[in-house]
């Protein structure tokens, strides 16, 4: 089992302070109506909710964002947003959280990529996506690329968020890892299934068991399942290391020429999944870059994980929070 001594972990929260992450992806805008149901519509056998409480917030690529800024970093998200009303909001909550906006590109081809959540007496009842998947054109990938080129020396790591909604297209994540990897900058990647196998020659690659089964084409159910699954992928890809995320059974940890590492999973009570992912990659690439090997980031990270999964919502990790959950976990 991993330890982490109080003294080692005061070392790494300080060194988190003013980390430069660029995140690299998909942004999205989470929208919750949150209301009560008290009646059925006259016009359809459908229920009239009437609406209490409205919020946006941060989703995909935006929400690691967000997770870097609330890690004590100082995040730099690149990706597309559409020319509409979603995306005057996407742009007041960068501004709400004094997160820069630089590298946000207005598209009016296409809609800000946004998934409506509809809730009523606390049940989820429906769900409502507006997003395109087209892959952006050739010039908005160019834009994207120099924008990087132009800030690549002073950034600390580069989150690849991909969610398959068409930023990330096969030419454009080959380019930026070439890039990073020409001026000796960490890569972690968050991948999907369309590129899967275009994230070679990373740092760190961290796939779900899902994904992992889907692009493999196998079931995950032993523990020899997981080390041919995480080898597997060592090999295609070339990364240095494979993080493996297995929901309820916790993180495996590859490396070239040495034994996986197992991490059980630290989520107490799981009140909701959402945004894990994204607090998973985000504290893994803080702690890399803060000096971390990948057994602590990896440690730290599966922490930060289980803490938002005690949340309902796409809510971020606090930095204080981590740390002193761990410190106290320690004891």
């Amino acid at each position: 089992m991993i330890k982490i001594s109080d003294k080692r972990l005061r070392e790494l929260k300080n060194n988190f302070k003013g980390k430069h992450i660029a995140i690299i992806g998909d942004m999205m805008l989470d929208i919750y109506y949150w209301g009560d149901v008290k009646r059925i519509s006259p016009e359809a056998p459908v229920p009239i909710l009437e609406v209490g409480n409205e919020i946006f917030r941060f989703g995909g690529a935006a929400n690691c964002a967000l997770n870097i800024a609330k890690l004590n970093g100082n995040p730099e998200p690149i990706g597309v947003i559409g020319y509409d009303n979603f995306g005057t909001i996407f742009n007041s909550l960068l501004s709400e959280v004094k997160i820069i906006r630089n590298g946000i590109i207005e598209d009016d081809s296409r809609p800000t990529t946004a998934k409506t959540r509809v809730i009523a007496d606390s049940q989820h009842i429906v769900r409502i996506d507006k997003e395109s998947k087209e892959i952006i054109n050739k010039k908005i990938q160019n834009k994207i690329f120099d924008y990087l080129k132009s800030i690549i020396k002073n950034l600390d790591g580069i989150i690849l968020q991909d969610y398959n909604k068409g930023v990330l297209s096969d030419s454009l994540i080959r380019k930026i890892i070439n890039l990073a990897n020409r001026n000796k900058k960490l890569v972690t990647v968050d991948p999907k299934f369309n590129n899967f196998f275009s994230y070679k020659n990373v740092t760190v690659f961290k796939p779900n068991k899902k994904e992992t089964e889907d692009i493999l084409g196998i079931k995950i159910k032993t523990d020899s399942d997981i080390t041919f699954a995480g080898n597997s992928l060592l090999k295609k890809l070339n990364a240095k290391f494979i993080l493996l995320t297995l929901g309820e059974g916790g993180i495996a940890v590859f490396e070239k020429g040495k034994p996986e590492k197992r991490m059980p999973t630290k989520a107490r009570k799981v009140a909701d999944v959402s945004g894990a992912g994204d607090t998973v990659i985000s504290t893994l690439t803080m702690a890399l870059a803060a000096g971390a090997n990948i057994l602590e980031a990896s440690y730290l990270a599966n922490y930060a994980g289980g803490i938002v999964c005690e949340e309902v919502g796409i809510v971020p990790i606090e930095l204080d929070k981590l740390f002193d959950t761990v410190i106290q976990e320690n004891k």
